[in-house]
């Protein structure tokens, strides 16, 4: 194992551009995480582990013997970590390869959600209601930007997460024999219990500015989530958590 003690290491460079720099984590091929627990969930699903930096001492964990190990003191490693008081570990994984997707039985489709707690949150949420897939497309926050792989709780491991690009999608829903529904405040807007979930694709867009007209143009039907008259409108995450709900109950 590497002691490190310097800020201009080239590991510790490299740790820092992982957590700011998107275009960097895709050339690298690998994202950052953080924490022993995620650690353990990484190895037991088989996630690739590159590399591990200690903070002050290694803890007890088999890790594969290709696994890169480095440590450093307290005041290094938080300055290298994107977290404040973080107990450590970080490590990097591997970014997964896109190989085409198997059958889904259904989808939940994040279109311009900028916010990486919510991609996250949602990525979570679809691991633990069985959703086939997470596609992600417009400007959606970086997959593997730090708080958004946070936020997934380890579901990042997991879970199918496809990028998409919108012209392309309703293709591949069309490939996936998914139609494709839109939450979506419209007149013709069906209540989402009156429809079947369990084999569709459901579309979500930001807080702010909802779903695309391009995005709108491509969905066969629209439906609303009912709650009360003085709601305007619910946060990304809690609505596409209530749909991935509807479709597993």
């Amino acid at each position: 194992m590497e002691s490190i003690s310097s800020r201009k290491n080239a590991y510790i460079r490299h740790v820092r551009l992982l957590t700011s720099d998107g275009a960097y984590r895709r050339m690298k091929g690998e994202y950052l995480c953080d924490g022993m627990k995620t650690l353990r969930e990484a190895l037991s699903c088989g996630a690739r582990v590159t590399s591990v930096l200690w903070k002050e001492r290694e803890e007890p964990i088999d890790l594969p013997p290709e696994t890169q190990q480095f440590s450093c003191p307290a005041e290094l490693f938080d300055y290298a970590s994107p977290m404040q008081n973080s107990p450590g570990p970080l490590f990097t994984v591997a970014i997964r390869g896109c190989g085409k997707p198997g059958k889904l039985k259904n989808a939940i489709v994040l279109e311009g959600v900028q916010d990486p707690g919510n991609v996250g949150t949602v990525i979570r949420t679809a691991n633990a209601f069985q959703v086939g897939a997470v596609i992600l497309t417009g400007a959606c926050a970086d997959l593997y930007h730090p708080k958004t792989v946070r936020a997934t709780m380890g579901a990042i491991f997991r879970q199918t997460v496809l990028e998409i690009e919108l012209p392309y999608l309703k293709d591949f829903l069309r490939d996936q024999n998914l139609p494709l529904y839109a939450a979506a405040l419209d007149e013709r807007a069906e209540d989402v219990r009156a429809l079947n979930l369990q084999h569709a694709a459901v579309a979500v867009g930001s807080e702010g500015r909802g779903l695309s007209p391009e995005l709108l143009g491509q969905c066969d039907r629209t439906l609303i989530i009912p709650m009360s008259p003085e709601s305007e409108s619910l946060n990304a995450a809690v609505a596409a958590a209530v749909l991935m709900w509807e479709a597993f109950r």
